[in-house]
């Protein structure tokens, strides 16, 4: 509480005090404006119950195969609940689309290959043509300049110049014969390349195709019972479903270790807390307590049916002890929870207790009339809360707001006096 919130509550308060003044000297003593009462210690016990059932501590998960990145069709799946041992298939997937894609890769890989023999053909004739391009050019050039003719004595200067001409023209010749070649092979060499990474491709197909018809079946790594995974709504997986890759199938829980897992309502779960004691009653044996504590509670509410707009905290009980003659997963359970459970605590109504700039404040009657006190709050029940600390056994205090009942009861008198019109006389 800052002080200028203090300083306006005890302002508040000696006003009230003035006013029981005032009264005390007609009636003879102070006497407090709201209704009030005594506080005293008593026994303050919170349970909260929830429903639920049992789960495995530990499980190992089975899933659809990771790889290839494809969905899979359930063809065959165990039954739920079955008893399965160690390398027992629990379930198969159809091999229809994986050996389509299988077989449309080998088809990919023989045409990649047979384009690739064509194009590899293809390089060597036009190669070859440009070879002999070259070296024709290149007899070409040496003739002319051979038998150029530069003997201006013997020679007119006009075939002089014809000559230079036919030698530039032979080097020319010589030179697109050599670059033609080169852009030829890059061309081929890049066609060659394209064509090679089809037919990669296609081996890729082959290969995921085969290491899925290689992973169509799950079994069982260990002996145990088999629970079906189910979806939001509460559904198994059932044969004929699409799966997607690496999505839980079911789980073999280890049945030596239970636990309880119970959903508390929204409403309840303001005070509940991780190690808070617990008891679990098994449907199928109301008359056998189990002993347990809160292990883990959801960080968010959530609702268990989505037709019904109620949400509830899913929360984990550990169990002392796991009797694995009755506990089963799956089995119905319910459960209390301890909230708070005081031999002797100091409790008041909620409605006494004001909300005064973010601090809980209750008003305890003194000699001179009501006076603010910061109290420190604990858990607290359905219309009452306990105060761990402001109070001592015996005060008197305020059942609401002293501060504000002047103000509220001088509205009221107003609003009931009579209004006068201009008539009356």
């Amino acid at each position: 509480m800052t002080r200028r919130t203090i300083g306006i509550a005890l302002a508040a308060a000696a006003v009230v005090a003035a006013a029981a003044v005032i009264v005390s000297a007609l009636v003879g003593g102070p006497r407090p404006t709201v209704p009030t009462t005594t506080v005293r210690p008593a026994p303050f016990r919170v349970r909260v119950t929830a429903e639920g059932n049992l789960s495995a501590v530990e499980s190992t998960p089975l899933t659809a195969p990771v790889k290839p990145q494809v969905p899979f069709t359930v063809a065959w799946l165990v039954d739920d609940g079955a008893v399965v041992e160690g390398g027992d298939l629990v379930a198969r997937f159809d091999p229809s689309q994986l050996e389509k894609d299988r077989e449309d890769g080998l088809s990919d890989q023989r045409i990649s290959d047979s384009r690739i023999g064509n194009a590899e053909t293809n390089r060597e004739v036009n190669i070859g043509k440009l070879d002999r391009d070259v070296d024709v050019a290149q007899s070409e050039l040496e003739v002319a300049r051979e038998f150029q003719t530069t003997d201006n004595l013997v020679y007119s200067k006009i075939e002089i110049v014809e000559a230079q001409i036919d030698t530039e023209l032979a080097e020319n010749r010589a030179e697109h014969a050599r670059e033609s070649q080169d852009i030829q092979t890059e061309l081929s060499d890049a066609e060659i390349e394209l064509l090679s990474i089809e037919r990669r491709k296609a081996d890729i197909k082959v290969e995921q195709a085969v290491e899925g018809l290689a992973a169509l079946e799950v079994r069982s790594p260990h002996a145990g019972i088999v629970m079906l995974e189910r979806d939001w709504r509460g559904n198994p997986v059932r044969v004929g479903d699409t799966v997607s890759p690496g999505r839980p199938l079911a789980r073999i829980p280890n049945l030596q270790e239970m636990q309880a897992e119970v959903y508390v309502l929204e409403a309840d779960a303001g005070d509940l807390a991780e190690g808070q004691n617990a008891t679990v009653w098994l449907d199928a044996d109301p008359g056998v307590r189990h002993p347990a504590t809160v292990k883990r509670i959801d960080p968010m509410a959530g609702r268990r049916n989505s037709q019904v707009p109620v949400q509830y905290f899913r929360t984990v009980l550990a169990l002392e002890t796991t009797d694995t003659g009755s506990m089963k997963p799956g089995t119905r359970v319910h459960s209390e929870i301890v909230i708070a459970d005081l031999e002797e605590a100091i409790t008041v109504p909620r409605q006494a207790v004001c909300n005064v700039d973010g601090e809980p404040v209750v008003y305890r009657w003194t000699p001179s009339g009501f006076e603010p006190v910061v109290v420190e709050l604990g858990p607290a029940a359905i219309g009452r809360v306990v105060i761990a600390a402001g109070l001592d056994a015996g005060d008197v205090i305020a059942l609401r707001d002293p501060t504000t009942a002047d103000r509220h009861d001088e509205e009221k008198d107003r609003s009931s006096a009579p209004i006068l019109t201009g008539g009356a006389k």
